[in-house]
C-alpha cells in the first residue's frame, strides 16, 4: 500500500490567485504543494494580449503571464504538480484531498484557487475565433474595440454594465437579449440605464445564430426566435455576458457557497467556514473577476493560511 503524502500547505488550482498565493506561501517557508487543475494557468492562457495588469508596460499575452506567475512561484520553492482535486474530505485533520480519483495527500492547510469558467454560447465559430474577437470580459478585452461596433449578448445586470461600459468605448453596441422587453433578469435600473443610452441598440427576442468571420470576428447573425427572420451584423467584437460557472463543485459537502456555487468567504479575509481552509480569486469573487484583484486575494489566503497554521502550533 502506497504512503499517502502529507503537505503543511497544498493549493489547487493555478491562475493569478494560485500562483500569488504560491509565492506568499513559499516565502513564508509553508513549502506549498500546487496541483495546477487541468487548464494550468486558468482562464488567462486562453486570452492574447493583457494589458491591464500593472508592471507591463507594453501589455502581454495571457499564457506568458502565466508562466511569468509560474516561474516566480517556483524560484521560490513552490512544488507545482499537474493534477485535478476529485474528491476531498475537510472534515477531518490533517485534510484529505484525492488527485485525478486515484492518488491521496493530506494537508494541514488548503487555499482553494480553482477559478471560475465562463459561460458560452456553445457555438462552433465561438470556439474558434475566441481570442480573436469573442470575448467573456468586456472590463479585459473592450478597450480593443475603441471606436468599433461590437455585440453583447446577455440579459442580466452583468450583461447590462458590460453594454454600458463598452458604449464608452465604442461607436456601438449592438445587444442581443433572448427573451423580450420587460423580461430581462437585469434589475430595471440596469435596464433603464442601457435603454437611456444612445449608443446601445438592443434585439429583443434574438439569439446569436453564428459568429462571422474566418480569421477575426467581422460580423454575428441574428435571429428572431418568434418570426425566424434572421439579420446580419457587421462588428469587430462578440462580448459573452450570459454568466460564470464557479468551479466549486467537488467542495460543497464541506464548503459553503452561496446560489450560484460561489465560495463564501468571512467578508474582507478569505476565510471560509472550515478552518484552515481558505479560498481566492474568481471562485470567491464574482464581483471584480480581474487578474489583480485575483492575484491580491491569493496573496490575502496565504497570509491568512500562514498566521492560522501559525496559531494552530505548526
Amino acid at each position: 500500500m502506497s504512503t499517502v503524502e502529507h503537505f503543511h500547505c497544498l493549493i489547487i488550482g493555478s491562475g493569478p490567485a494560485g500562483y500569488t498565493a504560491a509565492i506568499y506561501a513559499a516565502r513564508a517557508n509553508l513549502k506549498p504543494v500546487m496541483y495546477t487543475g487541468l487548464l494550468q494557468g486558468g482562464q488567462l492562457v486562453n486570452t492574447t494580449d493583457v494589458e491591464n495588469y500593472p508592471g507591463y508596460p507594453t501589455g502581454i499575452l495571457g499564457p506568458e503571464m502565466m508562466e511569468d506567475f509560474k516561474k516566480q512561484a517556483e524560484r521560490f520553492g513552490t512544488d507545482i504538480r499537474f493534477g485535478m482535486a476529485t474528491k476531498v474530505d475537510f472534515s477531518v485533520r490533517p485534510f484529505k484531498v484525492w488527485i485525478d480519483d486515484t492518488k491521496e495527500v493530506t494537508a494541514d492547510a488548503v487555499i482553494l484557487a480553482t477559478g471560475a469558467e465562463a459561460k458560452w454560447l456553445g457555438l462552433e465559430s465561438e470556439k474558434r475565433l475566441n481570442g480573436s474577437g469573442v470575448s467573456a470580459c468586456a472590463v479585459c478585452d473592450g478597450f480593443f474595440y475603441r471606436n468599433s461596433e461590437v455585440a453583447i449578448v446577455g440579459a442580466g445586470d452583468t450583461a447590462c454594465e458590460e453594454a454600458i461600459y463598452l458604449s464608452k468605448l465604442c461607436t456601438k453596441v449592438h445587444m442581443i437579449v433572448r427573451k423580450g422587453e420587460g423580461e430581462m433578469r437585469a434589475s430595471k435600473i440596469m435596464q433603464e440605464r442601457v435603454q437611456d443610452t444612445p449608443n446601445i441598440q438592443v434585439y429583443w427576442n434574438s439569439e446569436t445564430d453564428e459568429i462571422l468571420g474566418e480569421h477575426g470576428v467581422e460580423g454575428v447573425r441574428i435571429k428572431n426566435n418568434k418570426t425566424g427572420e434572421t439579420q446580419e451584423i457587421a462588428i469587430k467584437g462578440f462580448f459573452v455576458a450570459i454568466g460564470h460557472q464557479p468551479n466549486s463543485g467537488v467542495f460543497k459537502d464541506y464548503i459553503n457557497t452561496d446560489e450560484q456555487g460561489y465560495v463564501l468567504t468571512t467578508p474582507g479575509t478569505p476565510r471560509t467556514n472550515v478552518p484552515g481552509v481558505f479560498a481566492c480569486g474568481d471562485l470567491q469573487d464574482k464581483m471584480w473577476r480581474q487578474a489583480v484583484t485575483a492575484a491580491g486575494s491569493g496573496c490575502m489566503a496565504a497570509l491568512d493560511a500562514e498566521r492560522w497554521l501559525s496559531e494552530q502550533g505548526h
